[in-house]
């Protein structure tokens, strides 16, 4: 089964042309067809619409993502009433209990992201895992932390991404990693992700779907929800008029 690649946390420095070409042309030369970019929320739209064009040129499709780190629930709603509908993938960098239980629930998050702060201040638990399970949230891991620490902390962050991946296996919440790199040395071949990934618990069905069919999922859904023509899933509007 031939899959389709994607890594929906690349952080590229989209304002530094030169690095952006160097890091979308290694992705593609890994192997990635899909790549997504954290923007700021203020970014224009002609400033994406040149991000495809960087993409394309390299056979890259690109989504535009936000990276949301809210600090109270309200602040959360808020900015999902803004943004949602500006770009392809949500993400919630969840740093507190009272976010993170939120983001959980609330449909328009796509993807749930515990930032290593601390091992005692993670807060992806069974509580979160039920509410997420309910709505259209996925557990993200990236694996730049696992490049780039040593010793007992990596162990420690080993152990921890293994409970948490165990638990939202056990609720059935998908799983996506990505690298969350912003440097053209980090990128490894989407294989060598699926690898990292059978780590903390993934066996190498799962891994391999949470570099290819879980990411692309989401931004096909939201590609579909996004388009013109959606009404709700499963019910687009194919032509309108008094003809119809």
């Amino acid at each position: 089964m031939k899959h389709t690649f994607a890594d929906l946390h690349l952080r590229v420095n989209w304002k530094d042309q030169a690095a952006t070409a160097r890091m979308v042309t290694k992705a593609a030369a890994l192997g990635y067809a899909l790549i997504a970019v954290p923007l700021a929320p203020e970014t224009r739209t002609e400033e994406i619409a040149q991000l495809r064009i960087t993409c394309s040129d390299v056979g890259l499709d690109f989504a535009a993502r936000v990276n949301l780190h809210p600090r109270s629930q309200n602040e959360l709603l808020s900015q999902l009433r803004k943004l949602r509908r500006k770009f392809e993938v949500v993400c919630v960098l969840c740093e507190t209990k009272e976010v993170s239980r939120q983001a959980a629930k609330d449909r328009r998050v796509d993807l749930l992201n515990f930032p290593l702060l601390n091992y005692h201040g993670r807060f992806f638990d069974r509580a979160e895992a039920e509410l997420a399970s309910s709505a259209l949230a996925t557990l993200e891991v990236d694996v730049k932390p696992l490049l780039i620490l040593q010793g007992p902390t990596r162990i420690r962050l080993l152990a921890c991404l293994r409970r948490e991946v165990a638990v939202a296996r056990e609720y059935r919440l998908g799983v996506v990693v990505s690298s969350g790199v912003s440097e053209v040395m980090h990128l490894r071949k989407p294989r060598e992700m699926a690898a990292l990934a059978s780590l903390f618990g993934l066996d190498s069905a799962a891994a391999l779907e949470a570099v290819s069919e879980n990411p692309v999922g989401i931004v096909r859904r939201n590609r579909e929800k996004l388009s013109s023509g959606f009404v709700a899933p499963g019910i687009r509007v194919v032509k309108g008029g008094k003809d119809c």
